[in-house]
């Protein structure tokens, strides 16, 4: 059993991680952590533009680097001997669903920001874009009222 637990290195990845242990655990599981870094400005179409602008992005990206494998080794202190951190710049959802299939995860756990429902009419959210496109189940978590 595989369990990809998709992380945003922010407000919901405390409950996420919560999860994960859970499921991890009770399944006897393989844990993947992975978050989508932004795309390379080049990439995307901005061009070289200013030097400051690529080191910005490249310490952004060094810095969430640095987190997930952090979150990797103390889960792995935990006892979770098979978690693998993911570090992948690319569009989120697409990056998601195709790292789950990459990797033959069973089921992805993830994060809701819980956003104003016209913002999620009009723009959509990654979560739901994820949910639409998976094979596999999706466990939307939702963040916790005190947070």
């Amino acid at each position: 059993m595989k369990v990809l637990a998709a992380l945003d290195l922010d407000r919901t990845t405390p409950d996420v991680l919560r999860e994960a242990r859970l499921w991890t655990r009770r399944l006897g599981a393989e844990l993947f952590l992975i978050h989508v870094a932004d795309p390379d400005p080049d990439f995307i179409g901005y061009g070289a533009g200013p030097e400051s602008v690529h080191l910005a992005v490249a310490h952004k990206f060094t810095r969430a680097h640095q987190r997930i494998e952090a979150l990797a080794t103390e889960l792995r202190k935990e006892g979770f001997a098979a978690t693998t951190a993911l570090l992948i710049q690319g569009a989120t959802a697409e990056t998601i669903l195709r790292e789950a299939d990459r990797l033959g995860a069973d089921v992805i756990l993830m994060g809701t920001r819980a956003r104003g429902a016209l913002r999620s009419l009009l723009l959509g959210s990654v979560s739901k874009q994820v949910v639409a496109g998976s094979t596999r189940p999706v466990l939307l978590i939702p963040p916790r009222a005190d947070a």
